[in-house]
C-alpha cells in the first residue's frame, strides 16, 4: 500500500470538497475586498446579484482536488469530491431559482 493509501476514504474526499471552495472564497475576498469588511463584502455580492456566479467559481477548483485524487488512484476520495461538488451544485440551482 503506498504512503497516501490511508487518505483514500469518502469522508477525505467530502471533506476536502467542502472546505477547499471556502479556501477559495476567503482567497478570492483578500484579494478583491478593496479593504471592506466581509459582512460590507457578502451583501455587495448579494446586491450585485450574482451569487450563485461567486459560489461557482468558489467550487470550481474542485476540479484541481478531483484530478489530483484521480491521478494518485484514490478513487474512494474522488468519489467524496464529486458528492460534494454535486451538493453544491445543488445548492447553486437552489439559490438561483428560489432566491
Amino acid at each position: 500500500m503506498k504512503f497516501y493509501g490511508k487518505y483514500d476514504k469518502v469522508l477525505t474526499g467530502v471533506i476536502s470538497g467542502l472546505v477547499f471552495p471556502f479556501i477559495v472564497g476567503i482567497t478570492i475576498y483578500l484579494f478583491s475586498s478593496g479593504h471592506q469588511s466581509l459582512h460590507s463584502y457578502l451583501v455587495r455580492i448579494a446586491d450585485s446579484s450574482i451569487i450563485t456566479h461567486s459560489i461557482t467559481l468558489c467550487v470550481f477548483p474542485n476540479i484541481l482536488i478531483f484530478m489530483i485524487f484521480n491521478r494518485f488512484d484514490m478513487l474512494r476520495a474522488t468519489r467524496g469530491v464529486l458528492a460534494m461538488t454535486i451538493v453544491w451544485a445543488v445548492i447553486v440551482f437552489g439559490v438561483k431559482f428560489l432566491v
